[in-house]
């Protein structure tokens, strides 16, 4: 019997790139404040929308030709520390207000903890959920798939494996460690990030669903 239902949180319970957004605004207004630099926004996100990742803010000041590499670690502080302005997906507020009387309801989320905590508030859930882990709480090395949050997370509910679902979009990290400990792994399959992923069978989920409404069918 499923006691325990566990969700990741970005991509999967709101549009991740919604975040982007807000952070890459954030910082083109502290840009522009500080520097009277303008644009930022709209060459970070041209860069994003192609796909770039992990070195936009260096990318997008070099095109701009203002690039100047001591205040990269500052745009970062402003990305990172912002307070976003995002929204759960539909399918998600559906889901949660179904579950969460029947089920305890927990979220693992990686990231960096202050960000994902920013995150937890912009969307008003917290008191939506039983508990939430941020693996970054406990160090780098606990991040995904690292089993030390799926295990706190049956630690804090009282249950076996068996009795735990963990709902994710990511197959590179989400499910692997939690099928290793007998849990039931879902994919959320939204056009984004990892739609076209492939990985080797011990990292794909047991079941896949392109909405979070067909939870309520499946568990």
């Amino acid at each position: 019997m499923i006691k325990v239902l566990v969700f990741d949180l970005d991509d999967t319970l709101f549009p991740e790139h919604d975040f982007v957004r807000s952070g890459f605004q954030a910082v083109a207004n502290w840009l522009e404040k500080k520097y009277s630099i303008t644009n930022f926004f709209v060459v970070a996100w041209k860069l994003f929308e192609q796909g770039k990742r992990g070195n936009i803010f260096n990318l997008a000041l070099e095109e701009m030709e203002v690039f100047e590499p001591e205040i990269i670690a500052e745009l970062l502080q402003v990305y990172r520390e912002h307070f976003p302005k995002i929204a759960l997906h539909n399918d998600a507020k559906s889901a949660i207000s179904y579950f969460k009387s029947k089920k305890e309801l927990g979220i693992i989320t990686d990231g960096y903890l202050r960000v994902q905590q920013n995150k937890v508030k912009a969307l008003g859930i917290e008191t939506d959920f039983d508990w939430i882990i941020y693996t970054d709480f406990y160090g780098r090395d606990c991040w995904k798939p690292s089993p030390i949050p799926y295990l706190k997370a049956m630690e804090l509910a009282e249950a076996t494996g068996s009795e735990c679902v963990y709902v994710g979009d990511n197959p590179n990290k989400d499910f692997v460690t939690a099928k290793q400990l007998d849990w039931l792994t879902i994919q959320i399959c939204r056009e984004g990030e990892y739609t076209n992923v492939i990985t080797s069978s011990e990292y794909k989920a047991d079941l896949k669903i392109e909405s979070l409404i067909d939870l309520m069918e499946v568990i």
